[in-house]
């Protein structure tokens, strides 16, 4: 079986950006509530997964052109590539 290879934003990802708070940047602005949250990799932000309601974080991935962004979720070890949806684990 051969290994899949990984995308050049995931490949070139060498350390990880975490969570400043474990809110929805955005979502607390509102006053909605979020699902599970995610890290962009590029600016820090933490927003909403796409189980959310806004689903704050691809929004924000396809608007500000920030590829990739981890799990902000406590146990969770994976990184996701909007632009090539592609997933990594580390």
């Amino acid at each position: 079986m051969l290994k899949e290879e990984l995308c050049p934003h995931l490949e070139n990802l060498h350390s990880l950006k975490r969570e400043k708070e474990h809110v929805c940047e955005e979502c607390i602005k509102t006053g909605d509530a979020w699902v599970h949250l995610r890290t962009c990799q590029t600016c820090g932000v933490t927003l909403c997964c796409d189980a959310s309601p806004n689903q704050h974080a691809s929004r924000h991935a396809h608007t500000a052109g920030h590829p990739v962004a981890i799990s902000a979720e406590p146990g969770e070890q994976w990184a996701y590539c909007y632009v090539d949806e592609q997933m990594a684990f580390y």
